[in-house]
């Protein structure tokens, strides 16, 4: 979601661990296949926030959304499992990019990637909140600058943007992979320490039920994130029996944790009905679809196009659940445009926002921010 893939760095064979750290071999090529299985997931987030729940956009649309797509509504409901998707190519794309990497580095390059369209996005959501003739709740001045942290679920202020707690996660994860794998340098021993360590310790906290090592461990999460570093190192090297192992636990757990979240007894009350079958054979599928690219089966894939969309969906999965209760008040409510048409074009403007957002912002800040925090010129892509 929130993640710039870097030059792939192809497999090499598995090295005896040692206290130095793991070759890095040269670049060679990029994995767009990833870049668009991160849209993917962003749409499928949007099919959700859109027409597979009930809440603010039922105001936007004027009704509830069951009511406007009673064939898809329930389909629409599962959009949200792109989150956990997203958190395996997370996993995966943090682990190839931290790979021989200094701290500093590391450091300048996730903060450069995640602020500046965060930025802008909660400039934008917040002006347009604050129309009088939009009846969305805004925040205050106060609420606003500890938005700017990117820390105000900790803290117990507002989000301006709801998808933000996905952030709050990844900020966490990236912290975790930080202190334990990138400070003493990365090596594959460090790499699969972390991963099972991660692993008993999420395992672990949630009988706890103490909400210090819920933030910190995040069991519900941790399986997706260990996951796709489970999948990077066999994209290092396939034949690594410990990898595989490390994925198909984060795949059990994961499943698990998935279906205990969205699953509930069937109630005619209900806005969905989420089948637990349906549940895992999405998450399945992502993995399987990573594990894929990971393995080089989808190499195929090598379209530009997919760069393009890899790079519109971090600003696309900021801007479009807030803003796009706006465009779909106003395309139907406002122009009484169908329903259908409302969706396929709110989707649309979201995405030709993030371009802007990507074209006008990310390109000249996120080099001009890494420069700053590395003292290195960066030559803008």
């Amino acid at each position: 979601m929130t993640n710039t893939l870097p030059r792939v760095r192809g497999p090499v064979e598995r090295q005896p661990d040692a206290p130095r750290r793991d070759p890095v071999p040269a670049p060679v090529s990029r994995l767009r296949a990833l870049d668009g299985l991160r849209l993917v997931a962003a749409l499928m987030v949007a099919l959700y926030h859109y027409g597979g729940r009930s809440g603010d956009i039922s105001r936007g649309w004027g009704a509830s959304p069951k009511k406007l797509f009673p064939g898809a509504h329930e389909w629409f409901s599962y959009g949200c499992l792109g989150v956990q998707i997203f958190f395996v190519i997370s996993g995966f794309v943090i682990c190839m990019s931290g790979w021989g990497r200094p701290l500093r580095s590391f450091f300048a390059s996730r903060v450069s990637r995640l602020y500046p369209a965060y930025w802008a996005a909660l400039i934008i959501v917040t002006a347009v909140f604050a129309l009088p003739w939009v009846v969305y709740r805004t925040v205050t001045p106060s609420e606003f600058v500890v938005n700017l942290t990117m820390l105000q679920m900790p803290v117990g202020a507002p989000r301006v943007l709801g998808v933000c707690w996905t952030l709050w996660a990844e900020l966490r994860f990236y912290a975790l992979f930080a202190l334990c794998v990138v400070l003493p340098g990365t090596t594959r021993r460090r790499v699969v320490l972390f991963c099972a360590g991660w692993t008993l310790a999420a395992a672990i906290t949630a009988t706890a039920h103490q909400p210090f090592l819920d933030a910190v461990f995040m069991p519900q999460y941790a399986p997706f994130f260990i996951g796709g570093m489970g999948l990077y190192l066999l994209h290092r090297d396939r034949r690594d029996v410990t990898a595989w192992g490390i994925v198909a636990v984060s795949w059990a757990i994961g499943q698990h944790w998935a279906v205990v979240g969205l699953w509930h007894k069937p109630n005619p009350a209900a806005f969905s009905n989420r089948h637990a079958s349906v549940i895992i054979l999405i998450i399945t599928l992502g993995f399987l679809l990573v594990g894929a690219i990971a393995l080089g089966h989808l190499r195929w894939a090598n379209w530009r196009w997919l760069t393009v969309a890899g790079a519109l969906t971090y600003p696309f999965y900021l801007v479009h659940e807030h803003l796009g209760w706006v465009v779909v008040g106003v395309l139907h409510r406002g122009l009484h445009i169908p329903a259908p048409a409302t969706f396929v074009l709110t989707i649309a403007a979201m995405l030709g926002l993030a371009w802007l957002l990507h074209r006008y912002v990310e390109r000249w800040a996120t080099p001009l921010l890494r420069r700053a925090l590395t003292n290195r010129p960066v030559t803008p892509r």
